[in-house]
């Protein structure tokens, strides 16, 4: 019984960004095989920690980030999309198409900054719709004030303009959720 309400809680802790494939979550999701198996995850990206323990059918790969303000995303940033982009085009032993758990520690502010760059480049989505996009599905995020700053470079280099004009996210989460509310993306489900 033990064991159940633990790989409860950590599916319940992950969140489903980019239906249906692309999971958002804590370290604790990358260990349990029970999660893994009921959402036919075929690959996991750990972002700075690597899980307790890995599950022998999926593919895990792992690039270095401190969560620190002064860490730069951007050595990461390209290798993160294109092992995202590998996953989901992949199949699983079924034929089905691959899916990926993206994760950090508590999936707070390392993983989600990945996964916002990886939705402006990959999906030309602007910073705001992507954190929007993020944050409806998984109001805890906070990327720290660094890792913001350098997403808003990279929006600014993607598509000549910053859509975000904070210098980080409200601490409180009817804040951070209020600050999403007029994003185009309210939904991920209308990217799938």
């Amino acid at each position: 019984m033990g064991k159940r309400q633990t790989s409860t809680a950590s599916s319940d802790a992950v969140s489903l960004v980019l239906p249906p494939s692309l999971y958002l979550g804590p370290c604790s999701a990358a260990s349990s095989k029970p999660f893994l198996a009921s959402n036919a995850i075929t690959d996991v990206l750990s972002i700075g920690t690597s899980p307790a323990a890995t599950v022998e059918s999926v593919t895990y790969h792992r690039l270095s980030l401190t969560d620190s303000a002064t860490s730069s995303i951007e050595k990461i940033v390209d290798s993160a999309c294109d092992i995202i982009d590998s996953a989901l085009v992949s199949k699983n032993p079924n034929g089905a198409p691959g899916k990926i758990l993206v994760h950090c520690s508590a999936g707070i502010s390392r993983s989600p900054t990945i996964v916002a760059a990886y939705l402006m480049k990959r999906k030309g989505m602007s910073l705001k719709d992507a954190l929007g996009c993020i944050v409806h599905v998984r109001p805890q995020i906070s990327p720290n004030a660094g890792f913001l700053r350098q997403l808003k470079d990279m929006e600014m280099e993607l598509f000549g303009t910053v859509s975000l004009e904070v210098e980080e996210l409200p601490r409180q989460k009817k804040d951070r959720i209020a600050l999403f509310k007029d994003t185009n993306i309210s939904h991920p489900t209308a990217l799938a």
